[in-house]
């Protein structure tokens, strides 16, 4: 048994001073427990069996108990007798609890300052997870009403300034294979199936993909192509 975990017992000779009892009794009905828990409990987490010098100088048997086991021999008890035991031994571990705490402070400078930065260091962890896990709450939320309009502002916008600087004549058709093909591209840079799954992360690298935004190659191809398609059907 650790000393520490020693230090947080009564003796039984205390038990029969605080329940007004010979010890004898005491060691009687804590027998009478131990035979009841049987194989079910560890006895030793309740009721430690020690020896004590009595006046005579005499080792004589007694038993240690844990909080625990006060509490089980107070379930023998009701009424006034009852409550006072219970006062008694909680006060007794309280002062114990203090005493151990106490003792477990440092008292060299250096090893305090240690303890001081330890317990910085485990804040400044503790509050780096949280900013961390705030950070990637912000970063996944869906774009507001407002960022995703201001992107499809910007959209139709870049649309209509291609057409502007290449001097383009366009028909519905045509316009329609232009933004197509611009949303097909920000689906794809920003690695998400649909322009309404764009997350706060994506926002300012999807603005920037749109302002320097050209058609590609192919696009242009195809929108020549749909020229040649209505004159012909005109024809």
């Amino acid at each position: 048994m650790k000393t520490h975990q020693l230090k947080r017992t009564i003796t039984s000779m205390e038990v029969a001073s605080m329940v007004e009892k010979s010890h004898d009794n005491i060691l009687r009905d804590i027998r009478r427990i131990i035979g009841h828990l049987g194989d079910v409990k560890n006895e030793e987490s309740y009721f430690i069996e020690s020896t004590y010098v009595n006046s005579q100088n005499k080792e004589q048997p007694c038993f240690l108990l844990t909080k625990k086991g006060c509490e089980l021999y107070g379930t023998r008890m009701t009424g006034e007798k009852g409550t006072l035991f219970a006062i008694e031994y909680i006060e007794r571990f309280n002062e114990m609890e203090t005493t151990v705490k106490q003792q477990a402070l440092p008292t060299d400078p250096m090893e305090i300052l240690q303890l001081t930065f330890e317990a910085q260091k485990q804040a400044n962890e503790k509050l780096d997870n949280v900013d961390t896990r705030v950070t990637e709450l912000e970063e996944n939320a869906p774009l507001s009403p407002g960022d995703y309009g201001h992107i499809s502002r910007l959209v139709n916008q870049r649309v209509s300034t291609v057409i502007s600087e290449r001097h383009l004549k366009l028909t519905q058709k045509q316009r329609s294979q232009l933004y197509k093909d611009l949303n097909a591209e920000i689906k794809a840079v920003m690695r998400v199936p649909s322009r309404t799954q764009l997350r706060q992360r994506h926002y300012n690298d999807t603005i920037d993909f749109i302002l320097n935004w050209q058609p590609s190659s192919a696009t242009i191809a195809i929108v020549n192509q749909l020229s040649i398609e209505e004159f012909t059907d005109i024809a």
